[in-house]
């Protein structure tokens, strides 16, 4: 480990097994997590209806560009890492990305169709917008045209399937070692859970790690298969670049 912190940025979409990642870096007992900076200053500027938005809003920092001074800062209680959650949906246009080369940046994906069914229960009539693909491959675009290499990408499929050899893969591609603490976490909420944990994370809450490998696509409604459909080309191109 150098003496210059490592500050990983992962940009995932909703329901992408993203809280559970950042519950395994935080058991690795060396780094700090941040559960989604932006969030609050997506809903401030968007005015978009989510559940427990005015908690969100009033919980966070809604000044993008105070956001993006703060994932460059100091990292919390001195570690030598921190694992930052971003969501890709609250990079909106208006918000400046060139905060994006101070951090080391990596993509988490999972297959629209199970990020559809998983978001549809939560919230209703998900939006291309909401799920994030696009935005996803817009990122990583920029992350690469900015470093000169494409960053790493996992898929979450992959680390449900076989964890240990996933998560080393991962590590390696981010210059940090692994541990095998990162398999294991306590049940139940955790003290840096955003605000909005109480509408989205009952499932995680309930994990001590992460589930058995995932079994066949979901079946979707024509509407939502639609909306897989136009996902799909976004996706597809970043799988190509999975570890």
């Amino acid at each position: 480990m150098t003496a210059t912190p490592i500050r990983i940025a992962m940009w995932s979409g909703p329901r992408n097994l993203s809280t559970a990642m950042m519950y395994s870096f935080a058991a690795r007992g060396d780094c700090a997590v941040w559960d989604e900076p932006f969030y609050a200053a997506y809903l401030h500027v968007t005015g978009i209806d989510h559940p427990m938005a005015a908690e969100v809003i009033a919980a966070g920092e809604p000044d993008p560009a105070r956001v993006a001074k703060l994932c460059l800062g100091p990292v919390p209680e001195g570690q030598p890492l921190w694992y930052q959650k971003h969501m890709t949906l609250h990079m909106i246009p208006a918000f400046d990305r060139g905060f994006l080369s101070g951090l080391t940046n990596a993509f988490l994906i999972r297959h629209p169709a199970r990020v559809i069914a998983s978001y549809a229960q939560k919230r209703e009539a998900p939006t291309l917008a909401d799920i994030g693909f696009l935005q996803q491959a817009e990122l990583f675009d920029q992350v690469a045209d900015l470093t000169g290499k494409a960053p790493p990408v996992i898929a979450a499929e992959s680390i449900r399937a076989n964890p240990e050899r996933a998560l080393s893969a991962l590590c390696a591609a981010l210059g940090i070692p692994f541990t095998r603490n990162m398999l294991a976490w306590p049940e139940g909420p955790k003290p840096y859970d955003g605000a909005w944990a109480p509408h989205w994370y009952n499932a995680v809450h309930r994990s001590t790690g992460f589930g058995d490998p995932e079994g066949p696509l979901p079946a979707l409604s024509p509407e939502f298969q639609r909306l897989c459909d136009q996902a799909l080309p976004a996706f597809d191109r970043l799988a190509r670049f999975a570890i």
